[in-house]
């Protein structure tokens, strides 16, 4: 057994400390300042899927729109504004997993509070949206995996990345209409027979108009899973709030 297991990491950070992605303080990833800085979701909001809305109601439009039959439920952790956003584009695109846990304790806060305390004791397992093989290969990592590996550890439930696999190569959804995003993902996952009769939970980085995380829903409901719920990261910022139509682009910005 190595006596140093971490020596290098050690000698790596004493010579070359991090610095915050938020402020750029020396000495940490995500700095206690920023952390605090970052605006959770509070209501008004959808009852069903947990975006801000002018007002409480139980299923805003893009609910109306699609999805809602496939969700048990669905909430989000915070709004996609700085810090928090800087800190999701680190993790995703600059090669910085080590933001995972950090911003996985956003997901953990969620999931400490009603209705969670009674949902998470009947959940099968904790399902990331998956990223193809090929995407998977040139980034290392599957952010949505690490956020949903240290929200399973810290609550105790199981994690599953098996039951649930992306078969095609999608483009991303940045600056899609929602129509462009449902056809992008249509029919892109697969979900694993073992999910019949059980009740699930499927982890994102960031919730849009919920195309993605739908059709993940969609292919474990159509395999048998007897609930299907979500739980995301952060959620773009409204710019405006529609009543009815398609609420990509104009409902939230990109992510």
């Amino acid at each position: 057994m190595k006596p140093f297991p971490h020596f290098r990491e050690r000698l790596i950070a004493l010579f070359f400390p991090p610095r915050c992605v938020g402020c750029a303080r020396a000495g940490f990833a995500f700095c206690p300042h920023c952390a605090q800085a970052v605006s959770p979701i509070v209501g008004p909001l959808c009852a069903h899927c947990g975006r801000p809305q002018p007002q409480p109601v139980d299923f805003c439009s893009g609910c109306r729109s699609g999805g809602r039959d496939v969700f048990a439920l669905v909430r989000v952790a915070a709004l996609y504004s700085d810090p928090l956003r800087g800190a999701i584009h680190a993790l995703k695109y600059e090669g910085q997993p080590e933001l995972a846990p950090l911003l996985a304790r956003y997901l953990i806060a969620v999931a400490q509070q009603p209705p969670w305390l009674e949902i998470l004791p009947t959940i099968d397992g904790v399902i990331p949206v998956p990223l193809h093989a090929q995407r998977l290969a040139e980034r290392g990592y599957n952010q949505s995996a690490l956020l949903a590996e240290a929200l399973a550890e810290g609550m105790g439930l199981k994690l599953v990345e098996s039951w649930l696999r992306r078969e095609r190569q999608t483009r991303s959804q940045v600056g899609l209409n929602g129509a462009e995003r449902r056809q992008n993902v249509a029919g892109a996952f697969r979900a694993d027979p073992v999910v019949a009769g059980k009740r699930l939970l499927v982890v994102d980085d960031v919730f849009t108009t919920g195309t993605t995380l739908t059709e993940c829903a969609q292919s474990l409901r159509q395999a048998g899973a007897a609930a299907v719920y979500g739980l995301t990261l952060a959620t773009p910022v409204p710019t405006t709030i529609p009543t009815s139509g398609d609420p990509a682009g104009s409902e939230f910005g990109d992510a």
